[in-house]
């Protein structure tokens, strides 16, 4: 509290980042097979922390090709975030519209997008939830005395605007290889809760890679990272995986495999697809100093994707009858 001016927040975060991509990117709106694609990941961690943190984002999307584009098609999304954490239950709430235009480059194996979000976000705590040392009478806490604290808000409200970019190319039908690129803040939004301009959201810059190679005809390696750079913070995460098909047609598989969050968590991961539905559960084990106070214990997190695709209508040829020839 001495030193609140050196006090620096950061965004919400997932370990399985393929499980919310709009989140890394708006550039990956619209950017998958199919016509529309929703999703709903969860997070929730430090259970051993006497206040455990809890973090939930869901979304939803279209894609479409206007009559006017021969190859290139249109996004557009919808994207909510929820976050809780600390005593005084500390929220912030995200509501982003998103839009992207996707071009489609020679046979469709190559795809690149740029994108836009514009969100509407909230920040705020329970201030009933606070104590402080005014109310403590000399022999015990009481609720009942002057906090001699003042708050001009405890809610503050913000626009927020990023951009983004994604490539998807597909290597002879077999292996492929994603990028999301993401830069977020550049509105650099103001939180403040006393009236004044000193609290800015620092500038974030997201990189997602991932790469799919068959190994043979039942399994696939699976490798991702992600790398984020926000203020004078990094956030680094390698993950591999092995993808097992008991059927490729169908996309029936299972995935396991593991992660690392530098210097912060080890987070084994499991996977399921079937067709269009992708799912995936972690864990994160602490590695951090902080394991004085979890135990080893990390977080839980779950997410399910899942994309439509619409069955084109039959339209029926036209024949000349061999009668009236």
């Amino acid at each position: 509290m001495f030193w609140a001016q050196c006090l620096i927040g950061q965004d919400i975060h997932f370990s399985q980042s393929d499980g919310s991509l709009l989140n890394n990117s708006p550039g990956f709106t619209g950017l998958f097979n199919g016509d529309y694609r929703v999703g709903a990941i969860f997070r929730s961690q430090w259970q051993s922390v006497p206040v455990p943190y809890s973090t939930f984002s869901m979304n939803g999307e279209a894609r479409f090709k206007p009559k006017a584009f021969v190859k290139d098609m249109v996004g557009v999304g919808l994207m909510f975030n929820n976050d809780k954490a600390g005593d005084t239950r500390y929220k912030t709430t995200q509501i982003y519209a998103s839009g992207s235009y996707i071009y489609s480059i020679a046979d469709s194996s190559l795809m690149v997008s740029i994108g836009m979000n514009l969100g509407w976000c909230q920040v705020g705590f329970d201030y009933d939830k606070m104590t402080f040392d005014n109310q403590f009478d000399g022999l015990q806490y009481n609720p009942g005395l002057s906090t001699n604290e003042r708050f001009d808000w405890t809610k503050y409200n913000y626009a927020d605007l990023n951009l983004g970019s994604a490539i998807q190319y597909r290597i002879k039908n077999k292996a492929y290889f994603t990028y999301g690129l993401g830069l977020h803040h550049l509105s650099s939004p103001v939180i403040t809760y006393q009236g004044n301009n000193l609290s800015k959201l620092d500038f974030k810059l997201s990189n997602y890679l991932r790469y799919v190679m068959p190994i043979n005809l039942r399994t696939d390696l699976v490798t991702e990272a992600l790398i984020n750079k926000q203020g004078k913070y990094y956030e680094f995460i390698p993950h591999a995986s092995l993808k097992y098909y008991f059927n490729r047609d169908n996309n029936l598989a299972v995935l396991a495999g593991a992660c690392l969050r530098a210097r912060d968590a080890v987070v084994l991961r499991f996977g399921y697809t079937n067709k269009t539905l992708q799912s995936g559960i972690a864990y994160d084990i602490n590695t951090s100093k902080f394991i004085a106070a979890t135990n080893r214990r990390g977080a839980f997190e779950i997410f399910v994707n899942y994309i439509i695709k619409r069955t084109p209508s039959y339209i029926s040829k036209k024949r000349v009858c061999p009668v009236f020839m």
